[in-house]
């Protein structure tokens, strides 16, 4: 009895450990997405970007407030099937997840898509424990997202749900459901071969940001600017990445007209930023 009751606490203090780690990726993701500059209209060190309602002291606490929900959602994952269940859970808590965030940020959303995307990637690299690999993650999370959440109401009132409709385009779910095909195809592998070229590391995350940009139907930018905007911004950011990308100079000048165009538009690619952060968080949490 003694031995198995040892066991049964080691068990549980090994994955309250692994939560606690996956929980800090998550969180230090999204503090490396908000201080990354200079950002397309979006929320850095510089500014609040197109978003009146946002600034990057906001975004840090956002960030900070999400620590305690994402260790809850590593912890309900670790021993639970991919199912309906456990995305109802992290449904759940992604919801109390929210109501952190709305509090720390005196109501602005700064991090509602993130919550959703580093919730899925997160639960299901819990569940897989270490030594998977990106792709692996990203398959088990399409697995927990393409369930339904039984707690969710009937017609989603947001920006990002509204622009879908509009837009006949997948939005944040249509992305999990694939299993975020913009990060393992665009934003991460940017990411590591600037990396393992030698760039800094700003300026191969400005890439990775980039690279997701080209190829996204970013529901942020199509809800405030429609579709002049999301190809303003598809069309900018290849171009910087076609002149060396955002370590270069004439990429550098390139970024800046790309960022004053957006910003004139009033439209942010906030879509992109939160799956730079799930490419950030990956990359933390793998090795290939």
């Amino acid at each position: 009895m003694h031995a198995a009751l040892l066991s049964r606490t080691l068990v549980r203090t090994s994955e309250r450990a692994q939560a606690e780690h996956l929980a800090e990726c998550a969180v230090q993701a999204l503090r490396e997405e908000a201080l990354l500059s200079p950002k397309p209209a979006l929320v850095d060190a510089r500014g609040s970007g197109a978003h009146a309602d946002l600034d990057l002291a906001r975004m840090l606490r956002s960030a900070n407030s999400l620590r305690g929900p994402f260790v809850d959602m590593a912890l309900a994952a670790c021993t639970a099937r991919l199912d309906g269940a456990l995305r109802t859970r992290l449904a759940a808590i992604g919801r109390v997840a929210e109501q952190r965030m709305l509090l720390a940020t005196q109501g602005s959303n700064a991090h509602r898509g993130a919550i959703w995307a580093l919730g899925l990637l997160l639960g299901a690299r819990a569940r897989l424990g270490a030594g998977t690999s990106a792709a692996q993650i990203c398959e088990a999370a399409a697995c927990i997202a393409r369930h339904d959440d039984a707690g969710q109401a009937p017609s989603p009132s947001t920006h990002g749900a509204r622009a879908m409709r509009r837009f006949g385009v997948g939005g944040a779910r249509g992305q999990a459901c694939a299993g975020f095909p913009q990060v393992l195809q665009s934003g991460l592998p940017m990411l590591r071969r600037r990396l393992a070229a030698g760039a800094r590391i700003e300026h191969a995350r400005l890439d990775a940001l980039l690279a997701i940009m080209v190829e996204l139907d970013d529901t942020c930018l199509l809800h405030r600017g429609g579709d002049k905007a999301l190809q303003a911004a598809q069309s900018g950011a290849r171009r910087v990445l076609e002149l060396g990308g955002a370590g270069t100079r004439e990429g550098h000048a390139q970024l800046l007209c790309l960022d004053a165009e957006l910003m004139a538009r009033k439209a942010s690619p906030g879509g992109s930023a939160d799956l730079l952060a799930a490419s950030l968080f990956l990359h933390a949490v793998t090795t290939s």
